[in-house]
């Protein structure tokens, strides 16, 4: 009986058959959106226009909204390492985890040295005719530092756990992102930017955690609240509601007989853009983990 158990979670311990190859490809994917963000929105003059529009609109609604988000942008550091830790090392000592621990601190700091070293060796913001800071802002080091911490407590809770972890980590990455926004410290793009650099670093740490050890199997979803389908379904809608805004938003401003001059369309194309992206690779990331992790398999008789 007890090799019995054993076998079962050896099984069940292995990832889904071609989960490996989702993996580098969901990391490529990150990459080259980092890259691609990049280009258009720094060295093309429609994407500096757009990014710029949305960060000088931002002074609309920098009243209580900014000092609120002041605030939580001033508690961000210690509130994020707080929560990663406490997460971490909560599950180390009761699981003794150490090695997957160890990872996912040393994807999380990666992540944040990674973004440092890019702000101070991507070419400063050239000049194409928009008026801009030519200091490169890109990625958020705030957003960096809130997506990774969220990120390290995502990929060290338990499959049942990672759904309800993945949309509450996303939420939080995402109100820090566009909190950057309202009190102007960075653009749309700095903060998308940031979510990418962050994928970049965690996808593949979480690979070498779901291939260690019988926790990282489960029931599927459903069979937990923290792994009910409303941690899906939510940001999907949230995200297309987002969609819907920055379409509106998009169009008033784009040319036609009923073209208005913006005061906060970009703005809201802004943080629908971080909305978008922030829920989008919630669900990528959710579903991927989902995948990879193994059914429990029924142990034989």
């Amino acid at each position: 009986m007890t090799f019995q158990r054993q076998a079962t979670s050896r099984t069940a311990a292995r990832p889904a058959t071609g989960s490996g190859f989702l993996f580098v490809l969901a990391t490529l994917a990150c990459v080259s959106g980092l890259v691609a963000t990049y280009y258009y929105f720094v060295q093309t003059t429609t994407g500096q226009f757009i990014d710029e529009s949305a960060l000088v609109e931002a002074v609309e609604l920098h009243g209580p909204a900014g000092k609120a988000t002041t605030k939580f942008l001033d508690l961000l550091p210690t509130v994020s390492l707080v929560m990663a830790a406490v997460v971490v090392l909560f599950v180390t000592v009761i699981r003794k985890h150490w090695a997957e621990a160890g990872i996912a601190v040393a994807a999380c700091v990666g992540a944040n040295i990674a973004t440092q070293v890019l702000k101070d060796l991507l070419p400063a913001r050239p000049d194409k005719g928009v008026i801009t800071l030519e200091l490169n802002s890109l990625p958020s080091g705030h957003t960096t530092l809130a997506a990774s911490a969220a990120a390290a407590v995502f990929l060290m809770a338990s499959p049942r756990w990672r759904p309800m972890a993945g949309f509450v980590g996303g939420t939080f990455a995402i109100a820090s992102g566009v909190s950057t926004l309202i009190n102007q410290w960075h653009r749309p793009a700095d903060v998308v930017a940031a979510f990418l650099l962050v994928g970049a670093f965690m996808i593949p740490a979480g690979w070498l955690i779901i291939r260690r050890g019988s926790w990282n199997a489960w029931d599927g979803f459903g069979g937990h609240i923290g792994s009910a389908r409303i941690w899906l379904t939510l940001p999907v809608f949230i995200g297309l509601a987002s969609a819907a805004v920055a379409l509106y938003s998009l169009a008033r401003i784009a040319p036609s007989p009923w073209q208005e001059t913006s005061t906060t369309h970009y703005f809201w194309a802004g943080i629908s853009l971080i909305v978008i992206a922030g829920y989008l690779a919630t669900v990528a990331t959710t579903s991927l983990f989902a995948y990879a992790a193994r059914r429990r398999v029924p142990a034989r008789r």
